[in-house]
């Protein structure tokens, strides 16, 4: 899937050592995907990533854009 990243997402993502390939599996490999509550635009994507003990990572992206926007990542606790 073609995605990118707005301006917040991508500090968020270098102040969260969240590397873009893991981003580009939650999207084309998530474990489970979930409409976001409060923005019917928005989906979060799940993916657990081996190479921080699988710890799962959250990618919220905006599907109704061409490409898909990424708004932002992090880790779920």
């Amino acid at each position: 899937m073609e995605f990118r990243l707005t301006s917040h997402a991508k500090k968020r993502c270098l102040k969260r050592l969240i590397r873009i390939e893991w981003i580009r599996e939650a999207l084309n490999n998530p474990m489970r995907t979930e409409d976001d509550p409060d923005d019917a635009s928005l989906v979060h994507a799940f993916y657990p990533v081996p190479e921080r003990a699988f710890k799962m990572l959250r990618v919220v992206y905006n599907e109704n854009r061409n490409p898909v926007t990424i708004v932002t990542a992090f880790f779920d606790s």
